[in-house]
Formats: C-alpha cells, structure tokens, sequence
C-alpha cells in the first residue's frame, strides 16, 4: 500500500482532493486533512499538527497560493513574493525531511472579474517558487497551465475562483497521475 498526503487550499479540499483517491484505486492509501490549508503559514503551522500523519506518507502532494495572492484592502497581496517564497520552501524543507518524494502544484488561474485575485499576481508567484523547489529536487505538477487552457471551462462560473466540477476532475486525473508517476 503506497501512502500519500495531499496538503492544499480550497482547490484541493474543494477540487481536486474528492477525486484523487478514487483515481489512484486501491493499491494508494490517501491522507488529507478536513482543513483547508489557506495560505503558506497557515500550511506551514498545520505540518505540525498532521506531522504523525504526513511521515508516514510515501508521497506528498501540495499546493498553497490563491490565499497568498489575495488582496483584500487594496494595499497588495496578503503575502509579499519574499514571504511567500520563504514560507513556501520552508514548509517543502519539512515535507523533505518527512519524506524523499514530494510534489507542489502550482496555483490555478481566475476568471476575469474575480475582485481579490489577479492573474499576473498568481503567474507572478508560480514564477518566483517553481525554480526554487525544482532545485530542491521537488516534483512540479503544473496545475496552472491545465487550467488555463480553459479558464472559463476549467474555473467556477459563480464564483470565478475555485475548480468547476470539470476543472476538478481534470485536475485531479492530473494529480493522479503525477502521483502514480513518482512512486512508479
């Protein structure tokens, strides 16, 4: 039995996470917290709390930025790059020392007209954290760019951030198989 943790924000505990063990079938054991990882401290304060859980796992699979990005009052993004940066390779130098095999899903794009998101911000981050963990030996699943071949088909028409049903599925077959790949 191959154990996985799936670590992530709404897109996972929304999205892709309800597909992803059916996807994998029974040879995969799956672990995902009832919480919502939010943004990267959030997550990086959870890995104490699922730690028991996580080292465990055979394989990790993560992804944290729609929160990050998110500009609320209108003074910038509720992380900075740098923090985000620093906050995103801390939690993947844990996760490394749980396990040898860990993923990161790059943030998913919005529709236009989503008020507290903007896609150059989420493009901005992804750019920023991708080489960074790349170079830690981190396996990218580029959720992202799935996405945006049709964002209008792929992200909520109401409320023009999380996954649609489809956009959900898709990405979890892509999880999956990200997955499955990395423990072959």
């Amino acid at each position: 039995m191959i154990k996985v943790g799936l670590l992530g924000d709404s897109i996972r505990l929304f999205g892709y996470g309800a597909h992803v063990p059916t996807l994998l079938g029974e040879k995969y054991q799956v672990f995902q917290p009832e919480d919502n990882c939010r943004f990267a401290k959030y997550m990086l304060r959870g890995l104490f709390d699922w730690r028991a859980e996580l080292e465990t796992c055979d394989v990790i699979h993560f992804n944290c930025g729609h929160w990050d990005v998110c500009e609320l009052f209108d003074d910038g993004m509720f992380s900075s790059v740098e923090e985000y940066e620093r906050d995103m390779l801390r939690v993947a130098r844990i996760l490394k020392s749980y396990v040898p095999k860990v993923i990161f899903a790059t943030t998913t794009p919005v529709r236009d007209g989503y008020t507290y998101n903007k896609n150059e911000n989420i493009k901005l981050l992804n750019e920023s954290i991708v080489p960074k963990l790349q170079k830690m030996g981190i396996v990218i699943n580029d959720l992202h760019a799935l996405a945006s071949t049709n964002v209008n088909k792929y992200i909520c028409e109401e409320d023009l951030l999380h996954l649609s049903e489809e956009g959900s599925r898709l990405c979890a077959k892509q999880v999956a198989d990200v997955i499955k790949k990395v423990c072959e």
